[in-house]
């Protein structure tokens, strides 16, 4: 990769996907420029305080207006509100000489081409030589964006195409125009991965690219097989959420969201675009979608497309769904398919396809149809939109949000079997599948020496998937690699002295499998290794400990062995703190309760930046009690300073407990007090997460890693505390903000972190607090209204408030 080093980048257009672009530069520490149009018109709130065209505040009021709705969505497209510190907004008049200065302009207007030739034409007078300028285009051929411009330009000009949120789609393609440098691909390619946190995937300037072409190829196909197989809206959600490894939201409702005339937008393109694909018919409009955009029925922006929220007689909220055949909005049906009754034993999702392919009802017959249109269009994309066909994996799983790519989802029913389900469904694989298969090829992906290979068709042999040198990936090396394994862990040797622990649990839940599995691994790396990481790839780091294995274990009173189970949990914690080999925690995704008391007690965390972290155990009747109350207590000692009311610090770290507070990135998470600065780290891209961990552990190793003296110093403060801590929860709860087994709960909270009621401030040691945490925490087991809240969260995932 060249030397190029981005610093600051400006982004032309100040829209949704503008603004987010520019909140996830902001989000990787870069600085940016936003531009947008000068309003031609004063509104009513600039007339009555007398403003004019020419005030500043005028001339941005577009620009800040949108980035100000960017910054108050939900989910944020920021890691943290300090971030948005790092974008300057400005108008394309007043300020868009200041583009001089920056390394990469990003152009984000509106998709059209006139406009955007003209705002580039613009731009050029004021870009310095070398410098990247792209366009966030969907779908507008590239080679007619950068006609009639200079030559440097049209050498460092191409498409880099964000998904939408910028923040959480990982997809970013990068699309070459006919004079861009390889130079400037590679950088971009890098770049988007690296330091992006993205999939980043060159694709060839086709229409709607890769991601786009095949997604809403899936979408429309759909919606002529609904019709086609008597289908409810319902049902072909039911069909294609997370029983397939693709987001709740599934087809119907995401469409929804995105925003029907967004797909038609890109629909209607590709059929104006591609007059020679196979499919060409399937990206007519069925009667029904066109019915619906007359009527703007377009989706959550318009309060209406397929589901509608309406308030019944009694004032509360539902959902109505979409009859396709007569076009009338009604209450939802449940969606039932016997099928589906087959897989919920099966896990992992790649493992349920050759299940759903084979069901006898209307689902079955669904998949069959649904994966041999699928699988016979992506094999004729190729080499027209993409060369490789992993790319076309890559772009589906980061740009949708699919688990496993169409040709993953092919080798897990069979190569074979596929071609078999699309012969009887009449559709026809490109050539080259079938040249495969004669040569003795039997799936498109194999994995050897822990890399991922795939079928090469030029080649007509198996080659590496580029790009694989910076990441480990568990799936690859599981089997080779295997050290120890039993129900709830598998214990790996990442190479060069580090051992991984990955969960194997339900939601990666910690109960006494995962903590003998934690014990065990620590005694490996103790005797024959040099470190431990503590890490997994699945969809959360761990949601907590094992409530229900809590919840039976209260219900028979069986207090004697909870203890003994609370102590277990207490004293792997602890090993973790206080092994002779430095132990990383790797979390991502939830990371609640049990999970988030594993990683404060590892000797560094190293956090995806997706990483949403807190000690939860509130919302079911208990306190943490895996050492999260502790450290808790532990860590407002570490951050009294001399002049510091310490009570206020100590109530800080309280409240983060008391209220169950969650961080929504791993930055804020140092807000919390759940990461800290200076030891621990954040990495934006989750696939680098696990090799970057073991770097850490090694070097810490190769450092000379000395096991820690525990801990005999932690200040508390006893009865000045507990006096405190008492008197707020009384006066909350007789104003009713909490109820009579809330402030309980509070209470014996309140009584550990206070360290008891000493008389006076007292020096104690990490096990005095846990013995206190551990008591607390069995002594609220005993409640029944902590048993109804564990019963009520096992039942419904949602915790309850008495």
């Amino acid at each position: 990769m060249s030397k190029r080093r981005i610093k600051k980048v400006a982004i032309i257009g100040s829209g949704i996907m503008g603004s987010g672009i520019a909140c996830h530069f902001a989000n990787i520490g870069v600085e940016v420029l936003l531009l947008d149009i000068v309003p031609r018109e004063l509104n009513d709130a600039e007339k009555a305080k007398g403003l004019t065209l020419e005030d500043k505040v005028v001339r941005n009021r577009i620009v800040n207006n949108a980035l100000a709705a960017s910054l108050k969505s939900k989910p944020s497209p920021i890691y943290h509100k300090d971030f948005a510190n790092r974008i300057t907004t400005g108008n394309l008049e007043d300020d868009i000489a200041k583009v001089a200065d920056v390394d990469w302009i990003m152009e984000v207007v509106v998709e059209r081409l006139d406009i955007k030739k003209q705002v580039f034409e613009k731009l050029e007078l004021h870009r310095t030589p070398g410098t990247l300028i792209t366009s966030n285009t969907s779908g507008i051929p590239i080679k007619f964006m950068s006609e009639g411009r200079s030559e440097d330009f049209q050498k460092h000009f191409c498409g880099t195409h964000f998904f939408n949120p910028a923040r959480y789609l990982k997809l970013f393609e990068v699309i070459p125009g006919p004079k861009t440098s390889q130079d400037v691909l590679d950088f971009l390619n890098g770049y988007g991965e690296q330091f992006l946190g993205k999939t980043s995937v060159i694709a060839k300037d086709t229409p709607a690219f890769i991601g786009n072409r095949i997604g809403i190829f899936g979408i429309q196909s759909l919606f002529h097989q609904v019709k086609e197989l008597g289908l409810t809206v319902e049902e072909v959600d039911k069909l294609t959420g997370p029983v397939i490894g693709r987001p709740k939201s599934a087809t119907f409702r995401t469409v929804d969201v995105v925003g029907l005339d967004t797909l038609v937008h890109v629909a209607n393109g590709i059929y104006d675009n591609c007059p020679d694909d196979e499919a060409h018919e399937l990206f007519k409009l069925p009667d029904f979608i066109n019915t619906m955009m007359e009527n703007k029925w377009l989706g959550s922006k318009t309060g209406q497309g397929f589901y509608k929220k309406v308030k019944t007689d009694d004032g509360k909220s539902e959902i109505l769904s979409l009859d396709l055949d007569t076009l009338d909005y009604r209450s939802k049906k449940r969606a039932s398919f016997p099928t589906l009754e087959l897989t919920k034993t099966v896990d992992k999702v790649i493992d349920r396809f050759p299940i759903l392919v084979k069901g006898k009802d209307k689902a079955g017959e669904f998949y069959r149809k649904n994966f041999a249109a699928m699988f016979a269009y992506v094999s004729h994309r190729i080499p027209e939109i993409s060369d490789e066909l992993y790319k076309i994996d890559d772009a589906m799983k980061a740009g949708f949000g699919w688990e496993h790519g169409p040709f993953q989802i092919w080798d897990a029913i069979g190569v074979e079997k596929g071609l078999e389900i699309m012969k009887a469904e009449g559709k026809t694989p490109a050539a080259w599948v079938n040249d495969m298969v004669a040569s003795g090829n039997t799936s498109f992906y194999t994995v050897k020496d822990g890399a991922t290979y795939f079928y090469d068709i030029d080649k007509k042999a198996q080659e590496k998937v580029p790009g694989q040198d910076s990441f480990i990936i568990l799936d690859n090396i599981r089997k080779s690699n295997e050290v120890f394994k039993n129900s709830g862990v598998v214990v790996e040797d990442l190479g060069d002295g580090i051992l991984n622990v990955e969960f194997q649990s339900k939601m990666n839940t910690i109960g006494g499998d995962v903590l003998a599995g934690l014990n065990k691994a620590i005694d490996l790396a103790e005797k024959d290794f040099a470190g431990l990481v503590v890490g997994n790839q699945g969809a959360n780091f761990s949601v907590g400990a094992n409530i229900g294995m809590i919840f039976m274990m209260a219900a028979e009173q069986e207090y004697d062995e909870l203890n003994m189970a609370i102590k277990y949990f207490q004293d792997t914690m602890m090993r973790m703190r206080y092994s002779s080999i430095p132990t990383i925690s790797a979390p991502h995704g939830m990371t609640l309760g049990g999970g988030c008391e594993l990683s404060l007690h590892a000797d560094k965390v190293v956090a995806a930046a997706e990483t949403y972290m807190g000690l939860v155990e509130f919302g079911v009747g208990v306190i943490p009690g895996g050492g999260g109350s502790k450290e808790m207590a532990l860590r407002a000692q570490d951050t009294f300073k001399k002049g510091d009311v310490e009570l206020n610090t100590l109530q800080e770290y309280f409240l983060t407990i008391g209220m169950a507070k969650v961080s929504t990135s791993a930055y804020e998470a140092f807000d919390l007090g759940v990461l800290q600065k200076g030891k621990d780290i954040v990495v934006v891209n989750k696939d680098r997460q696990i090799a970057t961990a073991k770097a850490h552990a090694k070097l810490m190793a190769d450092q000379g890693y000395t096991q820690p003296v525990k801990r005999k110093d932690i200040k508390v403060l006893g009865k000045q505390a507990l006096g405190m801590f008492l008197v707020g929860t009384d006066a909350m709860e007789a104003s009713h903000y909490i109820s009579e087994h809330d402030q309980k709960i509070a209470n014996k909270l309140a009584y550990v972190m206070a360290g008891g009621d000493l008389s006076e401030p007292t020096k104690v040691s990490e096990q005095y607090l846990l013995d206190l945490e551990r008591e607390a925490f069995l002594s609220l087991c005993t409640e029944r209204k902590t048993l109804e809240r564990i019963q009520h969260m096992l039942k419904t995932g949602k915790p309850l408030r008495n």
